[in-house]
């Protein structure tokens, strides 16, 4: 019988044959483990290793410039910087933020705002938390890449406006894309896109946006890049020329200095825009980089309205820049005839009011009454028109309605009728108003832009040019509203005795000499505008001139409206008389800084002190 050795270790056979067991099922499974990945799945976690190992940083595309009509720059870009925050590593991102808030100085609030707006963006790419990085904040972030390698900085080309105030309202300004934009247009923009927000800038975005390119970039583990991979250089956008003359908006824009109000001059027989002016304004490069929340609030509570374009939204009475109308109707429909007078003391009675004139004029024809710019005559003009044959007249020449012009938000004024009254009122017309709307007052609202047509179409014989603002547009098309030659020569005769005649209402003041210079002048009460309410105070008359040269078939009309400058003939005519001169003595190769309006005689020297301009005033 064998002996038991208590020494005796070894394992029992069973044992050992289960441990072999476990361990080649084990080997087996790591091996079909490794097969899985490195073979049957390899392409799959080949593809989340390179994701995890590039980085894709965006090339921003700088906008087109924008150029005048003789090529000079009025908008371009420059090079700058901006800051990124790169996502792909949410821990690493959570640890960073605090040191980042710090030494950037961004408030934690704003950086949570910018994180949540693009949660939906893919986490590789980056986002934008500083538009315009400073000379500190671009040391911060180079002196810290190995302790904060969710930072980097990248290129960008930001707007430049050279001429900083001038042409502001309408070339307007750039922004970062809304989110109601990205919801629109979801595989376009992402956030921190630069869009036009208003004026040119917003009306040809598609064309002088530019294509962003793609960087691609290897990095290590803590964010360093280690080599480029590939790079799609971005694609400038298309710069754009435009119609603008620069020495004349020079022009324009220091005539307005210290000035509130609009001016638009354009080639009367293309409809090309020489110049466009609106006071008060503002400055677009605040604009080039994320604009102050103060300083935007303060733009849009402003109650002079610096962000208004003036030039094709400013809806003001036009004072006796009507009366061209009045006069179109008059001999077009010959509902009165051409020999019509009047005899004005001074003042006339309709419907029991006295409606007031700003001189006894004595008899007055249709040329005296528009020379003077009797009110008399055109009251009883209006009497015998109706409400109803003035608005197809003013309709006809583009009253009430908006040009086209190839800027957004144009207004379209108003030309009250029987029929707008009952609509908008529920009341009949009352005859008494047209007593008003015969001399551009009572319910009467236009555009400057509209008022330089009207004058345009009138003179040229009824074509309504298409206004723009995009040098060699197409697809352009003109309205029209016929007039008789007849009408023409007496109606343009008329206004250039307005200008040239002694008793014209300028008092032969900005008469050129050599040129066939025309125009109407008209003040208009402010009474009951909101504009004077937002300020609580009573404002002067606004001063109105539309001039064009030469008499028949113009080349160039310029409209000016100065708020509260009184009398048209001292406040708005100097200024497009200025316009009109450097017009032609550029066509003439001698074009020299003109007069300032400082440099006529006062209101006094032209109209009698103490005498109220009932004319333009009713």
């Amino acid at each position: 019988m064998p002996s038991w050795n208590v020494n005796d270790q070894r394992i029992p056979q069973g044992r050992l044959a289960l441990f072999s067991y476990l361990s080649a099922t084990m080997i087996v499974f790591l091996l079909v483990g490794f097969w899985k990945l490195q073979v049957m799945q390899s392409e799959h976690f080949s593809d989340l290793a390179e994701k995890n190992g590039i980085r894709s940083i965006a090339i921003i595309a700088p906008r087109g410039a924008m150029l005048d009509r003789d090529g000079r720059v009025l908008v371009d870009s420059y090079p700058s910087f901006s800051i990124l925050l790169l996502r792909d590593n949410p821990k690493l991102l959570e640890k960073n933020l605090p040191q980042i808030e710090e030494g950037l100085g961004i408030a934690k609030e704003d950086l949570d705002q910018q994180l949540d707006a693009a949660k939906a963006e893919p986490k590789f790419l980056p986002l934008i938390i500083k538009p315009e990085a400073s000379q500190a904040d671009i040391a911060f972030v180079d002196s810290h890449r190995a302790d904060l390698p969710v930072l980097d900085l990248m290129m960008v080309q930001r707007r430049r406006y050279p001429h900083d105030e001038m042409l502001a309202n309408t070339i307007g300004y750039v922004g970062e894309v809304s989110v109601q934009d990205m919801e629109k247009n979801p595989d376009r923009y992402r956030p921190g896109d630069i869009v036009g927000k208003a004026g040119l800038e917003k009306q040809y975005n598609d064309q002088i946006v530019g294509t962003d390119g793609m960087r691609r970039v290897v990095v290590n583990s803590v964010g360093k890049v280690m080599r480029t991979l590939d790079n799609v250089e971005a694609i400038p956008g298309r710069p754009i020329q435009l119609t603008i003359d620069e020495d004349l908006q020079q022009i324009a824009e220091a005539d307005f200095a210290n000035k509130e109000g609009a001016l638009i001059a354009m080639d009367a027989r293309t409809g090309e825009v020489l110049a466009m002016v609106s006071r008060p304004t503002f400055n677009p490069n605040d604009f080039a980089v994320r604009i102050p929340n103060q300083e935007w609030a303060h733009l849009n509570t402003d109650p002079k309205t610096p962000l208004l374009n003036r030039a094709i939204q400013a809806q003001l009475a036009p004072g006796s820049v009507f009366k061209i109308v009045m006069a179109t109707a008059m001999l077009e429909s010959k509902a009165i005839p051409a020999s019509y007078t009047v005899y004005c003391p001074g003042y006339a009675t309709f419907y029991g009011r006295v409606f007031h004139c700003d001189h006894a004029h004595g008899s007055v024809d249709l040329h005296k009454g528009i020379v003077a710019s009797c009110d008399v005559y055109f009251y009883n003009v209006g009497k015998l028109l109706g409400i109803d044959r003035i608005d197809q007249y003013a309709t006809g020449l583009g009253l009430g309605r908006r040009t086209g012009i190839d800027l957004p938000s144009e207004e379209p004024g108003l030309m009250p009728s029987e029929e707008w009254v009952e609509r908008v009122d529920h009341h009949k017309w009352y005859p008494g108003s047209t007593i008003s709307v015969s001399i551009g007052q009572g319910a009467v609202m236009v555009t400057p832009i509209q008022l330089a047509r009207m004058i345009a179409a009138v003179a040229n014989g009824g074509t309504l040019i298409p206004p723009h603002l995009m040098k060699n547009a197409t697809d352009l098309k003109s309205g029209s509203f016929p007039i008789s030659d007849d009408t023409v020569q007496q109606v343009t005769d008329g206004m250039w005795g307005v200008v040239n005649e002694p008793d014209g209402t300028t008092s032969g003041q900005v008469k050129l000499q050599n040129v066939d210079f025309s125009g109407k002048t008209g003040t208009a009460q402010v009474e009951g505008f909101e504009l004077q309410n937002k300020l609580g105070k009573k404002l002067k008359e606004n001063g109105w001139f539309v001039g064009y040269a030469p008499r028949r078939n113009p080349d160039i009309v310029v409209a000016a409206l100065v708020q509260s400058g009184g009398w048209g003939s001292t406040s708005a005519a100097p200024i497009v008389r200025d316009v009109v001169k450097a017009y032609y003595d550029k066509k003439g190769g001698h074009l020299q800084q003109p007069s300032t309006a400082d440099n006529l005689p006062p209101s006094s020297a032209i109209h009698p002190p103490g005498v109220s301009s009932g004319a333009e005033q009713q």
